[in-house]
């Protein structure tokens, strides 16, 4: 039985108070807060609402007025109800039918549905959920702001998944439906539809999440599929399902990505947006045409560890407290450079991240956008609509910005764009593909850059790369080969123990879990500025930094491992030129 008729009943039965005055007998609004608010409302010819009207002027909350207005109707009030949303809830409704109609389906117990609702009074809305879900409908009131906000979290696109209901495991039986050739597209489509491909598919989604991996390679050979998962920057086999499967497993992916199934022939893009424990995970799919059929790779950015401290980044304190009064300058370039995978994006957002608050307007342009920061403008390059990371930042400097992210510099444009915010007081962040510091200033005077203005705006550069963490579980100490050891020590000086990881379960036998970044830090001094000024080449540049004393990466992974955190090995191949 539907909860509506009690609602309608209490509705029937309510005095017939006006909202305005029950807001002044709860001392929310005063009574010529409310007279003015009346004038406005017959001034405007009375389009809006009374309690719009009353936010619209400042004189109340949106919150305070629904709040009266759920207390009128005798049914509960929410706040913060993303977070207490199950996400499974929101498949009871269609997308486009939570969005036009502005409700928000929270959470289902026994066969009761608990929608939020910005319009307690809508019975004929109620009515129509509770005849489109067969079940009892149970309403609770809220700001339509905050069921904006939490559509937006939950829902972001069209093809959004929810991958945390698994069912049982699936056993080989249940995939006796694929166990043949699928040749027609309208076969494909259909097998891949079906649940054991489905679940195949979210289970692989779901276990890579949980890993920490950060790539799924799906790649077909002869007779065999192959899954791969890379964890800490190594790839990692996984359990592989019936080779058979490979053409509805890519087309169960191609599906989710809306991409086109029936192309087989040449490479493709696209994305897919899941929820995991209530947070959105963005996928980046790329798929191949191969010899035995489309390899797909599938790119994880989750946003939870895209976030991380800037202290939790690796820094030696002495490296974070220079690297901290750098990116606290007014105005300049900071940049931050390494090969693709060093972790340069973590690196920036832990930046922006320490510089938000409510006295800076910080602005990114970034492709893609790996995590949302709340309280900073990020915007998504497009290439194809003509929006570069140029024409972006040339927008953006009409925008009052104080701080600024370019998601790297790829062109002259970029670059000259770049350095004109800096000159004209700004503070800009970016990335450019080089081996060290050093390099990074070369490569703006051979894009196009004046060496006089280079030296002008650069304030510092971080060069970094990727180094895994020893496994806690499985650390164990060692004795190192004598030239290893005298290497290391004429760095950090004498070490009692080393340390590796013998291998475990938990790290699946590598000895590693995690990572840590390893870096040097540049920031100019009067000698490396006269130097850039007069056009130095680069080998002029290192050995001014020499002679200053800066050290470098290799010398920061020798001090962690010094440390227990890493091993010569590692070091070694992050750090090689």
């Amino acid at each position: 039985m539907s909860a509506l008729p009690r609602h309608q009943a209490i509705v029937d039965k309510l005095p017939r108070l006006q909202l305005g005055q029950m807001l002044v007998s709860r001392h929310l609004i005063s009574q010529k807060q409310l007279e003015d608010a009346l004038e406005h409302q017959r001034e405007n010819g009375q389009r809006a609402l009374l309690g719009e009207t009353l936010v619209e002027l400042g004189f109340v909350s949106d919150y305070d007025v629904m709040q009266v207005v759920a207390e009128s109707y005798g049914i509960p009030f929410a706040k913060d109800i993303a977070r207490i949303a199950d996400p499974k809830a929101l498949e009871v409704l269609s997308r486009e039918y939570l969005l036009e109609h502005l409700v928000l389906p929270l959470f289902v117990v026994r066969d009761v549905l608990t929608v939020a609702v910005a319009e307690p009074a809508n019975l004929y809305l109620f009515e129509d959920i509770r005849h489109r879900t067969g079940k009892t409908v149970q309403i609770v009131a809220t700001t339509a702001a905050e069921i904006r906000a939490a559509l937006e979290a939950y829902v972001p696109a069209a093809n959004v998944f929810v991958i945390d209901e698994l069912s049982k495991e699936i056993d080989e039986n249940s995939l006796s439906v694929v166990e043949r050739e699928v040749a027609e597209i309208d076969d494909l489509r259909e097998v891949a539809g079906r649940s054991p491909v489905v679940k195949t598919v979210n289970a692989l989604l779901l276990s890579a999440v949980h890993e920490g991996a950060s790539d799924i390679h799906i790649e077909p050979a002869e007779r065999r599929l192959r899954i791969r998962f890379r964890i800490d920057g190594r790839l990692f086999e996984k359990t592989d399902p019936p080779w058979k499967m490979a053409a509805a497993i890519t087309s169960r992916i191609k599906i989710m990505a809306n991409l086109d199934i029936s192309e087989r022939r040449l490479p493709q893009d696209g994305d897919i947006h899941v929820l995991l424990e209530g947070r959105p995970v963005d996928l980046r799919v790329s798929t191949m045409p191969g010899r035995h059929g489309e390899k797909v790779v599938i790119r994880i950015i989750d946003s939870r560890a895209s976030l991380v401290p800037l202290e939790r980044l690796g820094m030696c304190p002495e490296l974070l407290k220079r690297w901290t009064e750098v990116i606290e300058r007014p105005n300049g370039i900071a940049l931050v450079t390494g090969p693709t995978g060093s972790g340069k994006s973590t690196t920036l957002y832990s930046v922006l991240a320490s510089l938000n608050g409510t006295d800076h307007n910080i602005s990114t342009v970034e492709d893609p956008i790996e995590a949302t920061l709340p309280g900073v403008n990020q915007f998504q390059v497009n290439e194809k609509a003509g929006f570069s990371f140029a024409s972006a930042l040339r927008a953006l400097l009409r925008q009052d910005p104080d701080v600024l992210m370019v998601g790297e510099i790829r062109d002259a444009e970029t670059a000259g764009m770049a350095v004109q915010a800096a000159l004209t007081g700004h503070l800009v962040f970016s990335t450019l593909h080089t081996n060290d510091s050093v390099s990074a200033i070369t490569r703006l005077v051979n894009v196009g850059i004046e060496p006089y203005l280079v030296a002008a705006v650069i304030r510092g550069v971080l060069a970094q790369r990727l180094v895994r963490r020893i496994c806690p579980h499985c650390r164990e100490h060692f004795e190192p080969e004598a030239h290893i050891r005298a290497e290391i020590e004429a760095v950090t000086g004498p070490i009692p123990h080393f340390a590796r990881g013998g291998g475990c379960a938990r790290c699946r036998g590598s000895g590693f879990a995690g990572r840590l970044g390893v870096f040097e830090l540049l920031v100019p001094d009067e000698n490396f500025i006269v130097a850039v000024s007069r056009g130095a080449t680069l080998q002029e540049l290192t050995t001014v930094v020499r002679q200053s004393g800066q050290r470098n990466m290799r010398m920061d992974g020798f001090e962690k491992i010094r440390d227990g955190q890493t091993t010569f090995e590692e070091v070694v191949l992050a750090t090689a030129s």
